[in-house]
């Protein structure tokens, strides 16, 4: 049933939000060099390795980690990269990779390749047998403000209570954060 929602829910957010993730993709594609599209390797279920595109909110040159751990995060970020990552429209492009069954909408945000303390800590206790999600439980707990501890207790809570109810809440907790532009890092 998940994943049956997840692509209805999908191809309907597709058609809906077609118009934005164009002017999205304009916009960057206008406001700095390099492709509308970064492609990041990300650890999927079962500690797999997937490519999942967002919308480049930092310029071509800025290394492959998680952003606060690069000392001066704002001198990489694309002119209208805070934008986009404050309002969350970087992530559109992810209903890609929920459509190709990479992803779900909900469940842990999948690591970078190289996070490997979450990884680990993911593994150790179970947490790697979800799709990752373009939101989750920790999202709307925290989001970028939790300790990697944190986030893979909430991440255990979601796999021991997931269910369709609980997904729903989640969902509607994450849209009501990110219009209010709650716990987003730059």
């Amino acid at each position: 049933m998940k994943r049956t929602f997840d692509l209805l829910l999908a191809m309907l957010a597709l058609l809906l939000l077609l118009p934005a993730i164009a002017a999205v993709a304009l916009f960057v594609k206008w406001r700095s060099v390099g492709p509308a599209l970064y492609w990041s390797d990300r650890v999927g279920r079962h500690n797999r390795i997937f490519r999942m595109p967002k919308f480049r909110t930092m310029r071509t040159d800025t290394p492959a980690v998680a952003t606060h751990l690069l000392s001066d995060p704002q001198q990489f970020l694309t002119p209208g990269g805070s934008f986009l990552r404050k309002s969350s429209l970087d992530e559109l492009p992810q209903l890609w990779s929920i459509l190709c069954g990479n992803m779900s909408f909900v469940g842990p945000r999948p690591a970078l390749f190289n996070q490997q303390d979450l990884i680990a800590l993911r593994t150790e206790h179970g947490v790697d047998q979800l799709l990752p999600g373009l939101t989750g439980w920790a999202q709307v707990n925290g989001r970028d403000e939790l300790p990697i501890p944190d986030k893979v207790k909430l991440d255990l809570e979601y796999l021991q209570r997931q269910s369709f109810a609980l997904d729903v809440k989640i969902i509607l907790l994450t849209f009501l954060k990110v219009v209010r532009r709650d716990g987003v890092a730059h």
